[in-house]
């Protein structure tokens, strides 16, 4: 006669031991699963009523031998496909990291290496700036002349010569043309700063030893970015700002050490345990002038981890992130201190 047999979780040990120990239960599979209420169940058929949830297929010993997912509605379908876009942007920013990181590794093999270097660009690109201040220079000294001598025309009660108005209309762009490439140097000067600043930063958290690490730190609809974890810039400067205050959420609530921080991706180390948790925020353009932040929230590749990852309170840190940049760029705007998540 076929048997069913249902328990409650408050009776795990005993009843799963004598379900095991059955040979009954050897030719059947013995299933756990856990309903809307967090109850914990163990069986080796499911009821139709509760075929909608996730649950697990458990060998002899009580090891995971397989999992089906929680059914999923139309609505989550279509959220997690936007999701799976979202991540695919994020993995191309983490394998170009991943890529520069390499470079970094084999290219320097000390940060005096990498000082030598940034210190031979900051030679080269002074050399190029002097040479473009000395044709400011030469065309300003050679548009001056040239105007004094049409002056001295004037003065005489002469017609400045055609070809003397040529010259002087010809030095007033040369001299335009060398403000715009100063302008243009002066803006390579300050990026190239920038970009090696961050290697340094990098090659040296790269580089240095675990004990040497720092402690960590305790556009679509509204509903929509709630539940994908996006944040829409309206402008580079809140943009810029949303980004530092990301910073503050993504270590807040990850279990990790930091991993990755530069200005467009934020990322904590992956989960070593089932109860760990880390987010990581990438800063992904909508077009060519705007840009939203996208919150990932990682768990760890096992039954426990995922379900941790499909659990009520990483769906509540993904659905605060918004609310948390937007209350604390409102505190920044009146000159208040960022509150901690």
């Amino acid at each position: 006669m076929q048997t069913h047999t249902l328990f409650r979780s408050a009776f795990f040990i005993s009843c799963l031991l004598c379900l095991l120990g059955s040979q009954a239960v050897y030719a059947k599979k013995l299933y756990r699963w856990v309903d809307d209420k967090g109850d914990t169940y163990f069986s080796d058929q499911i009821p139709p009523d509760q075929t909608q949830h996730s649950r697990a297929s458990l060998s002899k010993s009580g090891k995971v031998l397989e999992v089906t997912e929680k059914a999923k509605t139309k609505e989550q379908l279509e959220q997690e496909k936007r999701l799976q876009e979202l991540r695919k942007q994020q993995e191309k920013l983490i394998a170009n990291q991943k890529m520069h990181d390499k470079s970094l590794l084999s290219t320097f093999r000390s940060k005096e290496d990498m000082l030598l270097s940034v210190r031979t660009k900051i030679d080269i690109l002074n050399k190029q700036k002097n040479v473009i201040d000395g044709n400011l220079t030469r065309y300003s000294e050679q548009l001056n002349n040239q105007q004094k001598e049409a002056a001295n025309y004037e003065r005489d009660g002469k017609p400045v010569p055609k070809k003397l108005l040529e010259d002087i209309k010809s030095s007033q762009s040369q001299l335009e043309e060398a403000k715009a490439v100063l302008k243009r140097h002066l803006e390579k000067q300050a990026q190239t700063k920038k970009v090696d600043d961050a290697d340094i930063a990098r090659f040296l958290f790269l580089t240095q030893t675990t004990k040497d690490l720092a402690p960590r730190a305790k556009i679509p609809s509204i509903k929509e970015a709630n539940e994908l974890g996006l944040f829409y810039c309206e402008n580079d400067y809140q943009c810029k700002k949303a980004w530092e205050i990301g910073h503050i959420f993504v270590n807040y609530h990850s279990t990790t050490e930091a991993d990755v921080y530069n200005d467009k991706l934020i990322m904590n180390r992956p989960p070593p345990k089932d109860s760990d948790i880390s987010l990581s925020l990438s800063k992904l353009a909508v077009d060519d002038n705007e840009y939203q932040l996208f919150l990932d929230i990682r768990c760890r590749d096992s039954f426990a981890g995922r379900e941790l990852c499909s659990s009520q309170k990483v769906k509540d840190i993904r659905s605060s992130f918004r609310s948390y940049i937007n209350d604390a760029l409102s505190r920044d705007a009146l000159s208040s201190k960022v509150p901690t998540p």
